[in-house]
């Protein structure tokens, strides 16, 4: 599998490479007629101002508006197929989102993610209601590597910065509409206007609907709506009444209803053996389905600059959130025909509904850019809360007859400062220190309780409260060679914090188990980036090692082994590797390419495998002793961490007129083989193949139209997009359509 996994990696080199050598033939074919044009300068805002990203030492991948437009990127999990490094398993309404290994891999509110995600300035949700679309986007930055100095603690494998289009003072009445078609009745309609009010003020309107039938085919006394129905807008001001003073404000209102997550059980419970992938999309359901997210979200952002060029910024924000989930969560369904005699098989259904709230600010004093000492100052804090009303939050074994429900609060919290120094030395030289200290604080009131049977003591109350703090930060050395080349390395690390373990029992006979305690992350990182042909082609290398500190994963308990709770890997894990990326374009040819080289070795740690719980095993977290049913993992890859992931895309505008031209463009990704658990036990379903996403489109642009031909994952890979025990969900199928988008 490794030696296939490098071939593959050679093999995307070649063809990188090669493209980069026809497109220097295109190049002189365009100097020869006095055309041609060179990769747009990419900026990242990462540290709070403009940076080229050639002259950042600062892993990342930046998305243009105009690049998520001409690729269909819509949603979250398709960044993956664009990015080096980067997984998203799609599990519904989360996401496990990794970059080089590391990210969120536990399915509960109390364990953060590692890839934080910020909109306009605002840290989102850090657990449900990740599947927000994409629609009148600036730019998309990915960042890899712990990001603690700037984005805070739930950075430990990196940041996703979305930034949608701002209003345009004097920029007049302007805009696009776009609407699209395909299989699946999948129909989607999006557009913004910019409205100019006065010389000090405009405003911004974006809208987006979508509607798709459901890629299952689902027999079976199962209810519900399974199809996609999505809606939702964007109001944006900016006032600027003089030249020092800049006020900007948006709000976003979505409605995304999901249908129902249907998905297989993991193993077929009539032949004791995984479900094969060709059955992804084909099963029959007992149990009402019911998926939906609403939430809004609201952003001001002000920012004062004195004569003497220092910005003081402002950024508030605040989110109200519901997300919505009922399904079948056993992986058993109607077509299970049991033995005669056996006893009936307990259904498991879910039935979950959670309230969120987050309020944020964050305050910046920034120093004048281009000075030979630049600095950044800030200060932020959130609160995040979770509700779980009486009655939306149950696990029925079967409903009605047995169910487990909670009702109560979560409160978490967190105070940060931090700040960044830059000192400008001669022959390009530069020093880079960054640090940030965090205080963090989570607090429970719940009870779990069982309704059939409280008057019988079946219920628990979970006060709880846990704390702590943490010194992250960044040292860098950076070394512009020339225009043409930039050197760096650096140390770097995150933190993400710890969290409250839950009621194990509603018959509260089990005490409830200690809290986890918070994850640690070092990267030592170096990196080159170069331009070459007069900027016809530029370039970033970069090279990486992370110890990991007490990694946050859920294990049996010894003494009860079908119970779990959450616990930290005595011992550290250790991920490395390489990475590379392309960007060329000559006259009307361009290409694209990424490739990430990774490899992981969980610290040592044992644990029974939940999947085959036996009791009276001696299995301590820390010492063991190994055997057959007590597992020393040590050693094996982190999960959803693949050896390798390579993208690489090319395209061309054929010019036919002055108004017309003609642009086909095939992109191609690779992800390899991934571990949806520790244990690496193919017979349970842990592994997950290699995913190959072909994608293709032929776009004609006549003046301000623009009509494209699309078609994603054309080869028709059925894979597994996550695993939510005991069952696994499916990526998307083939698609194709047509879209249609005109801008004035």
């Amino acid at each position: 599998m490794r030696f296939h996994a490098l071939w593959m990696s050679v093999s995307a080199l070649a063809v990188a490479w090669s493209g980069v050598a026809v497109a220097a033939t295109a190049d002189t074919a365009a100097s020869n007629t006095g055309a041609g044009s060179t990769v747009q300068e990419l900026v990242i805002t990462a540290e709070r101002r403009e940076v080229n990203l050639q002259k950042s030492a600062i892993a990342a991948t930046v998305l243009t508006g105009a690049d998520l437009i001409k690729n269909g990127v819509v949603t979250v999990d398709q960044l993956q197929f664009l990015a080096p490094s980067l997984t998203v398993n799609n599990f519904g309404q989360g996401d496990d989102f990794d970059i080089r290994g590391i990210g969120k891999g536990e399915h509960n509110s109390q364990t953060e993610t590692g890839v934080v995600t910020y909109r306009d300035g605002m840290a989102t949700f850090p657990g449900y209601i990740t599947e927000e679309p994409y629609y009148d986007v600036a730019s998309i930055q990915i960042l890899r590597g712990p990001q603690g100095t700037f984005s805070g603690q739930d950075a430990t494998g990196g940041a996703v910065l979305v930034t949608t289009v701002n209003p345009t003072i004097g920029g007049g009445y302007n805009g696009y509409l776009m609407g699209s078609y395909g299989n699946y009745d999948a129909a989607n309609l999006q557009g913004a206007i910019n409205l100019p009010i006065n010389d000090t003020l405009a405003a911004r309107v974006a809208f987006n609907g979508a509607y798709q039938n459901s890629f299952d085919h689902v027999t079976g006394p199962w209810t519900g709506n399974p199809n996609l129905m999505w809606g939702g807008g964007r109001l944006s001001l900016l006032w600027t009444p003089t030249s020092s003073l800049k006020v900007l404000f948006k709000t976003d209102y979505d409605y995304l209803y999901n249908g129902g997550y249907f998905g297989q059980a993991i193993i077929n419970p009539l032949t004791g053996k995984v479900n094969p992938t060709s059955s992804l999309f084909d099963f029959s359901n007992n149990w009402k389905q019911d998926a939906g997210d609403v939430m809004v979200r609201s952003i001001l952002q002000v920012d004062y600059t004195n004569p003497q060029g220092i910005d003081f910024r402002s950024v508030s924000g605040y989110s109200q959130g519901k997300t919505t989930w009922q399904g079948d969560i056993d992986g058993y369904n109607s077509l299970v025909v049991e033995p005669k005699g056996t006893p009936a098989l307990p259904n498991y259904e879910i039935n979950e509904s959670v309230d969120e709230t987050l309020w944020s600010q964050e305050f910046n004093i920034i120093s004048p850019s281009g000075k030979p000492i630049t600095w950044v100052l800030g200060a932020y804090y959130d609160q995040n809360n979770y509700a779980f009303p009486v009655g939306r939050f149950n696990i029925g074994v079967p409903p009605g007859v047995f169910d487990e429900d909670l009702n109560g609060v979560n409160h978490t919290q967190t105070a940060a400062g931090f700040g960044q120094v830059s000192f400008n030395l001669p022959a390009g030289f530069q020093i880079q220190l960054g640090a940030r200290y965090s205080y963090w604080s989570t607090f429970n009131s719940a009870t779990y309780f069982v309704p059939e049977y409280v008057y019988a003591g079946f219920y628990q109350y979970q006060n709880q409260t846990e704390s702590g703090s943490n010194f992250t930060g960044k040292a860098a050395l950076n070394w512009t060679v020339d225009d043409n080349n930039f050197l760096y390395a650096f140390i770097a690390s995150g933190s993400k914090p710890g969290g409250l373990n839950t009621s194990l029992d509603s018959g509260n006979t089990i005490p409830i188990p200690a809290p986890f305690g918070q994850e640690y992350v070092t990267d030592y990182e170096i990196g080159w980036k170069a331009s070459f042909f007069d900027h016809h082609l530029q370039t970033q290398l970069g090279g990486y090692f992370n110890d990991y500190q007490h990694f946050q994963l859920i294990i049996p308990i010894t003494d009860n082994p079908l119970l779990s709770t959450e616990v930290n890997d005595p011992n550290s894990t250790k991920l490395y590797g390489l990475e590379a990326s392309a960007q060329a374009r000559f006259g009307g040819f361009s290409v694209n390419g990424g490739l990430g080289l990774e490899h992981s070795s969980i610290g040592a740690f044992y644990s029974q495998d939940p999947d085959q719980p036996a009791a009276g095993v001696t299995c301590n977290p820390t010492t063991g002793p190994s055997s057959a049913k007590c597992f020393n993992l040590g050693g094996n890859p982190q999960t959803y961490a693949p050896d390798l992931t390579a993208n690489i895309s090319g395209s061309y505008d054929y010019k036919l007129t002055d108004i017309d031209t003609l642009t086909p463009l095939v992109s191609f990704a690779y992800i390899s083989h991934q571990w949806g658990r520790l244990f690496d036990n193919v017979a349970e379903g842990d592994y997950l193949a290699p995913r190959r996403i072909l994608d293709a489109s032929m776009s004609w642009t006549h003046g301000s139209w623009t009509t494209t031909l699309y078609g994603s994952n054309l080869l028709n890979d059925y894979y597994i997009s996550a695993l939510l025990s005991p069952i696994e969900m499916a990526g998307p199928p083939r698609q194709f359509g047509i879209r249609v988008m005109k801008t004035f």
